[in-house]
């Protein structure tokens, strides 16, 4: 194992072994299965609604597309977690090097900040397109957009090096294990022999003042948008626009929710085992991933109706032993 010596009798580890949920070293195999099959479902899930999305240039607007990038970002978040999972599932020595460590580290809660950006920028638009529905397309570009989800990545990313910043200038001298099945930044911090109140100093202002000022900006801008939903005269316009502004919610609430009483959970069970801690980090990091395409493909009429017609066309080419007297593709409903 590389290490190197600071000056003194301590030594700072480069490298670590990820242990996943220590509790379970005897029957860790165990849960490579339901793992796994819960990660295909995530990419199946969530690349069907994308593929849906970028095949039908009806859906090329800007309210679809972030959608899109909304469940790109669940597979992404996904990746970077789940393989080395299963990894320190499957063998006793899961080693990951102090720099992926770090890269990892700053994937997860990149990933995880850029997905409530993402959804201020959806609240955004549904802003215009319902308070201000005659100056949505003059008002919602392109450009815009694309700028809007620049700064959401400058946003997020200015966010995150700060934490994992820190943690790079920190001597890991007690352990080289991490019991967890990430580098997930406590659990890192845990093997350190310095003083790190710094870092935790900041990584907990940085995590409560972006969701607080998140959800605040969140619930001025969805309250605006309901009030302006009830004042459209026509019955559908209204019901449409509410259903929109609903999936979004439940969108945003599984988000908020999952990482919030994960939060409160951890640190109010501090006498819990360091498995159930690990199983809230996996609870509030693939939850979203799991549920959002569901959501999306479910209660968003447009995407469910080309879902369907996708999944038609599926059948249609299944092989039957009586080819003639399958339907045309003419009979598929539009």
């Amino acid at each position: 194992m590389s290490a190197w010596s600071n000056g003194s009798s301590n030594v700072s580890y480069t490298s670590f072994l990820l242990v996943g949920f220590p509790g379970l070293q005897e029957s860790r195999t165990l849960l490579v299965l339901p793992f796994l099959i819960l990660y295909l479902v995530i990419i199946f899930t969530n690349a069907m609604v994308i593929h849906t999305v970028v095949a039908q240039r009806s859906l090329h607007q800007p309210m679809y597309l972030l959608i899109a990038l909304l469940l790109a970002v669940s597979i992404c978040a996904a990746t970077t977690v789940v393989p080395t999972m299963l990894f320190s599932f499957s063998t006793h020595f899961n080693r990951i090097s102090l720099a992926r460590c770090l890269v990892q580290m700053f994937c997860i809660y990149f990933l995880i900040v850029f997905d409530c950006n993402i959804l201020l920028v959806m609240a955004l638009d549904r802003y215009v397109a319902i308070c201000y529905p005659l100056r949505y397309p003059e008002v919602v570009t392109g450009q815009l957009l694309a700028g809007l989800v620049g700064v959401a990545v400058a946003r997020s990313t200015g966010i995150v090096v700060p934490v994992v910043g820190l943690a790079s200038q920190v001597h890991f001298c007690r352990s080289n294990v991490i019991h967890h099945f990430a580098c997930e930044h406590m659990a890192l911090m845990k093997l350190s022999c310095g003083d790190i109140s710094l870092n935790k100093t900041v990584g907990l202002t940085v995590r409560i003042v972006n969701r607080v000022l998140d959800m605040l900006l969140l619930g001025a801008s969805y309250s605006r948008i309901i009030h302006a939903a009830f004042q459209i005269s026509s019955g559908r316009a209204r019901s449409k626009a509410l259903n929109t502004c609903g999936s979004h919610l439940l969108v945003i609430f599984t988000i908020y929710s999952s990482t919030i009483s994960s939060s409160i959970i951890y640190r109010v069970a501090r006498t819990a085992s360091q498995d159930v801690h690990n199983l809230l980090s996996a609870f509030y990091l693939l939850l979203p991933c799991l549920v959002n395409p569901i959501i999306y493909g479910a209660r968003t009429k447009e995407i469910r109706q080309h879902l369907a017609i996708l999944f038609q066309r599926a059948q249609l080419q299944i092989p039957t032993e009586k080819p003639q007297s399958l339907p045309s593709h003419r009979e598929i409903p539009a």
